[in-house]
């Protein structure tokens, strides 16, 4: 099927990089921590993606734009034998991961700041196990649907990397972006919308932790809703 003509090549960031003056510790945890635990482009990225981890994991999951590291971290605490790395170009939200990890002393996080389709090409095929995307930015306004972050081209580029039988996971408020993605994903041959019942969307998946993102928007009476794609 013909890509639609309205959607790009995901090829650029769009959205702020940075919000208030970090700080102090903020700022040194750049200098002293990100250079250990950020990923670095240009050099080849391992066949194995398990081999840039300091401790034995047994298998890599991805988030995609991680916000406040909220859920991040959380997943990374709960599932210390899964390496984990968080991408965002938001400056603020670099700083809060650091500052967590420094705190709790993770040592299956890696960190990629900037953007995440330069990411997307540097990792090798079948890499991952599973993604998560949470809550991006919805681009509500038809002319900008050219900059969320799903469309046909980077749902292709999401597939070469999840190994057969891993996940997608997609969380949004916003419902005209859930019908957005699901017409992408049905119209996708690598991958399958795993629900059976309304309850599989309605409610979040097992282990997902809420971010205060999720929390404002059900105060402000958003509910989100929560899709599992398997890769096929």
């Amino acid at each position: 099927m013909s890509e639609d003509p309205n959607e790009t090549s995901q090829r650029a960031f769009f959205g702020r990089r940075k919000g208030h003056a970090l700080k102090p510790r903020q700022a040194a945890l750049f200098e002293t921590l990100l250079p250990t635990i950020g990923l670095d482009l240009g050099k080849p990225a391992p066949a194995d993606l398990r081999a840039l981890f300091p401790r034995v994991v047994d298998e890599v999951r991805l988030e995609i734009g991680f916000g406040g590291a909220e859920h991040l971290i959380a997943q990374a605490e709960a599932n210390p034998n899964v390496g984990y790395i968080g991408t965002d170009a938001f400056l603020n939200g670099v700083a809060k991961a650091l500052v967590a990890i420094d705190e709790r002393k993770l040592t299956n996080i890696l960190l990629y700041f900037g953007d995440a389709s330069a990411l997307l090409d540097w990792l090798p095929v079948a890499a991952l196990t599973r993604i998560d995307l949470l809550y991006p930015d919805p681009w509500p306004k038809k002319r900008h649907w050219k900059r969320r972050f799903v469309q046909d081209e980077s749902l292709k580029r999401l597939a070469r990397i999840v190994k057969d039988g891993g996940e997608f996971r997609f969380a949004t408020d916003i419902p005209s972006y859930a019908d957005y993605v699901l017409m992408r994903i049905l119209r996708s041959r690598d991958f399958t919308w795993t629900a059976e019942r309304a309850d599989d969307w309605r409610k979040p998946w097992a282990g997902f932790v809420r971010t205060r993102y999720e929390a404002k928007a059900i105060r402000e009476g958003r509910t989100p809703a929560y899709f599992i794609f398997r890769r096929s």
